[in-house]
């Protein structure tokens, strides 16, 4: 996302004047590189959602609170958006090849020290590294798997790069619960090492003799800076806010300052320098800047609740990760199927209808489970999931498609990042202010339910002399009393975020159709995929 000249080889291009790209592959070894391309980016995607079902575990386990172990999931996606903008300036100093091995091999090495790591704050510093050498990891597989490919087959090396990034979050969190449950949280990062070492050594081995060129190029050095500075001030301040007690500490309003004040002194810098990091001025294009602010907002609804969910089944319904995580899995079922039927028809239906009814699934969606009770049962818990995966399908690619409409080729590696970067940060933020709501709407909740009780309410009095006759002591019947309040609570609290999403979900319906209807074009259509995992 640096200069468009920097960013051509993420695309598959090559700058003016550089080798003819070497010819596509055939044969077992085009079988044997896009299975190793695949590889890779699924254990990259599967590390978004395996660990959203091993959050209680791992809080357990560290000795701290479940809403202190979301930092596993949001310091990886900050840190792996604010590493996307670097993936043209590294590919053109280092090449490609060289840059996709290592950031593999990288990866693998992250994944242990999480496995290793004794206590939290050593897991988030593993975790952010590994989110930074994620960063090109997805781009550029998509780049080799286009070049391995002859042109006219580029369609189908995307649809099975999508596929691969809608299974991933299927079996992540199947596999996370399983592997949590039967053997330990760790194991859900030493299950990189294989797969991982795999597509490396395979990727080497198929690609080393089709690097691309490599010069040296500048690089946005304060962009970048202030980019880390804003980013990572927002996400402190989102994750700390509830523990801090929001405004009313220093720290938070120190961290609300800094990430205000870097925000405004990006914004500037980046318009004024010649080679910005993040390539501001895309913001002109109507389409790009409208259908950037629905996917903003949408995948930080849509993140938000797919951490939500596990979390009150875990803690609050009494279900184990395995079976938490099956409650998730469905949502892949309907996107896979349904996936290259969007990518067929998405030239010929205009994207705004597909998204319209993208958002109008999730709404249904959300809208189900904000009549979630306590006595929900495990088929009533799955439907939604199940028709989710509907509204998946139609959700990435017919709005990457908007975003990318009118834009020429230079410009369109530039505008897949940007877009890619507000997807990855809008998930970390949606987490952390998902759950921070998700706590004070139960304390709320808590209270009100708390007035109810009292020693005169014949309900009360029945409910406790159950439990004394049960054999509990008044202390412990209160205890138990306390338990069931709190239960009705987060129950309530997250009905509450389920209906309120779903009414944002509806709201930006009517933001999309802003957009103007996109042109055909060929570039989008390859280009779409970026946004697919």
């Amino acid at each position: 996302m640096t200069q468009p000249n920097a960013d051509r080889p993420v695309s598959g291009g090559a700058p003016a004047g550089a080798p003819a790209a070497p010819p596509p592959l055939s044969g077992s070894t085009l079988a044997l590189g896009t299975v190793a391309l695949s590889l890779a980016t699924f254990m990259n995607v599967l590390d978004t959602s395996i660990a959203n079902v091993s959050l209680p575990a791992i809080a357990g386990d560290l000795g701290v609170s479940p809403d202190q172990g979301t930092w596993v999931i949001t310091s990886f996606a900050v840190a792996n958006g604010i590493s996307v903008p670097l993936t043209g300036w590294l590919t053109r100093r280092f090449g490609q090849v060289k840059l996709f091995t290592a950031a593999i091999v990288l990866f693998v090495i992250a994944s242990i020290m999480c496995a290793l790591a004794p206590n939290l704050s050593l897991l988030i510093l593993a975790r952010v590294f590994q989110g930074v050498v994620a960063g090109p990891m997805i781009p550029l597989s998509q780049a080799l798997l286009l070049a391995s490919y002859p042109k006219n087959r580029a369609g189908m090396a995307l649809a099975m790069w999508s596929i691969t990034t809608l299974v991933a979050p299927v079996v992540g969190p199947v596999l996370g619960g399983w592997i949590t449950d039967n053997i330990s949280w760790p194991w859900i990062f030493y299950i990189n090492v294989p797969v991982g070492v795999a597509a490396a050594l395979a990727t080497w081995a198929i690609y080393h003799k089709r690097e691309t060129p490599t010069a040296r190029v500048p690089v946005d050095a304060m962009g970048l800076s202030l980019l880390v500075v804003w980013v990572g001030a927002m996400q402190v301040m989102l994750d700390k806010g509830k523990d801090l007690d929001w405004f009313n500490s220093p720290t938070i309003v120190i961290l609300a300052c800094v990430a205000l004040v870097g925000f405004a002194v990006f914004v500037i810098w980046e318009l004024t320098e010649e080679h910005p990091v993040v390539d501001l001025s895309l913001f002109r294009s109507r389409n790009f800047t409208v259908s950037t602010i629905a996917m903003l907002f949408a995948y930080a609804l849509f993140f938000g609740n797919v951490v939500l969910l596990p979390l009150w089944l875990q803690q609050y319904m009494g279900y184990t990760a395995t079976l938490a995580g099956w409650v998730l899995a469905p949502v892949g079922f309907l996107a896979i199927m349904l996936s290259p039927v969007v990518g067929r028809i998405s030239d010929r239906v205009d994207p705004r209808i597909l998204v319209t009814v993208s958002f109008g699934i999730f709404s249904l969606v959300l809208f189900m489970r904000s009549h979630f009770n306590t006595n929900a049962t495990i088929g009533t818990l799955m439907l939604p999931t199940v028709i989710q995966g509907a509204g998946m399908a139609a959700f990435f690619i017919p709005l990457v498609s908007i975003s990318l409409s009118g834009m020429g080729p230079d410009r369109i590696p530039a505008a897949s990042g940007l877009f890619n970067f507000a997807r990855i940060t809008a998930g970390a933020f949606g987490t952390s202010i998902t759950t921070t709501l998700w706590d004070r709407r139960a304390t709320l909740h808590h209270a009100q339910l708390i007035e109810r009780l009292s020693a005169g309410d014949p309900n009360t009095a029945a409910a406790l002399g159950t439990m004394h006759a049960g054999g509990l002591s008044s202390d412990q019947s209160y205890a138990m009393l306390n338990r069931l309040v709190d239960s009705q609570a987060f129950m309530l609290s997250a009905d509450d975020i389920f209906y309120v999403s779903g009414m944002l979900f509806l709201g930006l319906i009517f933001l999309v159709w802003f957009a103007r209807r996109p042109q055909p074009a060929g570039a989008a259509g390859a280009a779409a995929a970026s946004g697919a995992h």
